[in-house]
């Protein structure tokens, strides 16, 4: 009997070690499940957060912060003007603004605001413009874009829309008896314009201020002044949630066009080196592109954007009467 016992012993110890050991792996696999469970939902939520970070982007680009109207041209400069509503060219917003007439004037020039601004655009500042344009006889035009909207604000669409409110804009000045209409754009103002130049035959003139054209390298150039992500694939992020948050896509933008295209009426390009949203170089495109002998470019060392006149007054001014004065009277227009 003691013999059997004996023998039974190590047996008995065998099966309780395998039984530790099968526990044991049990055990492991548990925890390996665990750690991988754990890993996977770190890299979930990074990925998450990563994909919430430019949804956020996307959505502050399409929703600018616009201050409030502070005042008007009879107020800021002794202007009488009078209010204004009209129609985007499509018919899908209305859009309010300020008409200064000039007294037995068919020439009109149309200012046209940048992102995250209204018509007012104080930095630039915009009165001081507009009331040196009425002096030189023009009729003036300053409208809030849909993005900028006092009563009913849209999203920004990089001038997808805008274009067809200015397009709205120079419909309403026609209504009024202009002949010559000037579009003078600051910032994606100034891009804007150059994609409705694409599309009418109305426009005389343009003068670019630190025209911002909406295209991947601009985007990325901008985001990154403010956040250092990865350009991959931040972009191709930012691509598939503009669609969602603002209804365009940058295919939708004919940058493309606009950096080749040779305008057929006189362009003014003012540009700035300091220039931190919109890069210089692709103004110096622009204009480069340009045969119509009246047009000229002025690229500004160390100017920042949109702050050329503030920064150089008098050559500011000096070139846009220059180049106003050699537009032909309204008369002689074909």
């Amino acid at each position: 009997m003691s013999m059997a016992t004996g023998r039974n012993a190590p047996i008995s110890r065998t099966a309780e070690a395998d039984s530790t050991s099968s526990v044991l792996s049990t055990g492991m696999i548990r925890l390996k499940h665990i750690l991988l469970a754990l890993i996977l939902s770190v890299v979930f939520f990074l990925i998450f957060c990563f994909i919430a970070l430019h949804a956020y982007i996307a959505w502050v680009l399409s929703n600018p912060t616009v201050a409030p109207l502070y005042s008007n041209p009879k107020l800021a400069k002794g202007m009488d003007y009078e209010s204004v509503n009209f129609p985007s060219l499509n018919g899908e917003k209305t859009i309010s603004g300020w008409y200064i007439p000039s007294e037995g004037s068919n020439r009109t020039i149309i200012l046209s605001h940048g992102y995250g601004a209204n018509r007012e655009e104080t930095w630039v500042p915009m009165y001081d413009l507009a009331h040196y344009a009425h002096n030189l006889d023009f009729n003036v035009l300053m409208f809030d874009y849909a993005f900028a909207s006092q009563t009913s604000k849209d999203v920004a669409t990089g001038g997808k829309e805008e274009k067809l409110q200015l397009l709205g804009a120079i419909e309403l000045v026609k209504q009024r008896g202009a002949k010559q209409i000037v579009v003078w754009g600051f910032s994606m103002g100034g891009g804007t314009a150059l994609q409705a130049g694409l599309e009418t035959k109305d426009i005389d003139a343009m003068i670019l201020d630190s025209a911002f054209l909406l295209e991947p390298d601009t985007l990325y150039h901008n985001i990154k002044n403010q956040i250092d992500l990865p350009r991959h694939p931040s972009l191709e992020i930012l691509e598939l949630l503009f669609p969602v948050l603002n209804g365009t896509s940058l295919d939708q933008i004919p940058y493309q066009e606009v950096k080749k295209h040779d305008y057929p009426f006189p362009t003014l390009i003012l540009h700035g080196t300091k220039d931190d949203k919109a890069p210089y170089p692709i103004a110096e495109k622009i204009a480069a592109n340009q045969t119509h002998p009246d047009s000229s470019s002025w690229i500004v060392e160390n100017a920042r954007h949109e702050l050329i006149f503030r920064e150089h007054p008098r050559e500011y001014l000096r070139r846009v009467s220059t180049f106003l004065g050699k537009l032909e009277p309204p008369e002689a227009s074909s």
